[in-house]
């Protein structure tokens, strides 16, 4: 396994000095949108960030996808203008091909990310991120943290089914998924966060162990895989090395978000990797029992004392942990 880095942000020379300093191999990124964008990467813009990466030692190693929410709301609510957009992903993976990255991750978070605190304290008073069903359980139609619900014309403000969902997906993974394995990229789904069913009149679908064995059974292809979130894990309930073992053996692990939770779906709290509910140790070593090579990832900081507007304290911690979890292992294993 590698240590990477996500949730960078804007890319400067100073973020990527100091993630080299930190010992990060690769990271997750996307280019800047500017204001001529076509709605997807460009061959050039993809190079240029590559070899700026590539410049301070680590490798680009993965495209965020879902970023900008604009670009992907239509084929995951199945609005007027989803071919389209579908269209801008594939030109997005064959420019990932041509240029060398390997992995591109999305989710069918239709209403973006939800939280109902992003000041809960955690040990020593840092503020962490947290979640209470019951309240949301009245949220008005279309009720989102992050989405711009403006832009969805307001006679398709209706409730979404997890029917609706699972077919805006199969329509995606098979207009993409053939393109991605021409392009020699492999693809990472991320899983819903929260996990509950449905918010605001909008379900979640990919919600379980179980949703993710359906889609890696239904869509059989080398490039099909997970983001596998170990905090989204974590809220579901899963025994988390289980299921590490259980993709990963199947070489569908294609990305590692490794930060830890307490709690259940319907109310947990985001907390230091050391003192959540997985043994995130065990979780890492089924990763490497069953031959996972790819990325070890913070995410989600915490906001600690003193830290910067990005989280560089944070950031040193996350990424500090995840290194001597790697070196430990290799020490142990080999």
């Amino acid at each position: 396994m590698k240590l990477g880095m996500d949730h960078i942000g804007p890319i400067t020379d100073e973020k990527l000095r100091f993630l080299q300093q930190m010992g990060v191999e690769g990271i997750m990124a996307s280019p800047d949108i500017g204001p001529n964008s076509k709605g997807y990467h460009e061959y050039n813009t993809l190079l240029h960030l590559k070899t700026r990466v590539e410049a301070f030692g680590m490798e680009l190693g993965c495209i965020g996808g879902n970023t900008p929410w604009e670009w992907n709301y239509k084929w995951m609510l199945g609005l007027d203008g989803r071919d389209e957009q579908i269209e801008n992903i594939q030109n997005t993976l064959r420019n990932m091909g041509a240029v060398g990255i390997p992995v591109y991750t999305y989710n069918i978070h239709a209403l973006r990310f939800y939280r109902t605190s992003s000041s809960t304290l955690v040990r020593g008073g840092a503020q962490g991120t947290s979640f209470d069903v019951d309240l949301v359980k009245d949220a008005p139609l279309y009720a989102s943290t992050g989405a711009k619900v403006e832009l969805i014309p307001e006679a398709n403000r209706k409730p979404i089914t997890d029917g609706d969902l699972w077919s805006n997906l199969d329509y995606f993974l098979k207009a993409v998924l053939p393109v991605a394995e021409e392009a020699g990229v492999k693809l990472g789904l991320h899983p819903d966060d929260p996990q509950v069913p449905v918010i605001g009149g909008v379900a979640r679908i990919m919600r379980s162990p179980e949703a993710f064995r359906k889609v890696i059974d239904t869509y059989p292809s080398d490039s099909n895989g997970l983001l596998f979130c170990v905090g989204c894990f974590t809220e579901m309930g899963a025994n988390v090395p289980e299921e590490l073992r259980y993709f990963a053996e199947r070489d569908k692990v294609h990305w590692v978000h490794f930060r830890n939770t307490t709690g259940t779906t319907e109310k947990f709290v985001e907390t230091f990797a050391d003192c959540g509910d997985t043994d995130m140790y065990q979780a890492a070593k089924a990763l490497h029992e069953s031959g996972y090579q790819g990325y070890l990832t913070p995410d989600h900081r915490l906001r600690v004392e003193g830290d910067s507007d990005w989280g560089h304290r944070y950031w040193a911690y996350g990424l500090g942990y995840n290194k001597a979890v790697i070196m430990s292992l290799r020490s142990e294993l080999g």
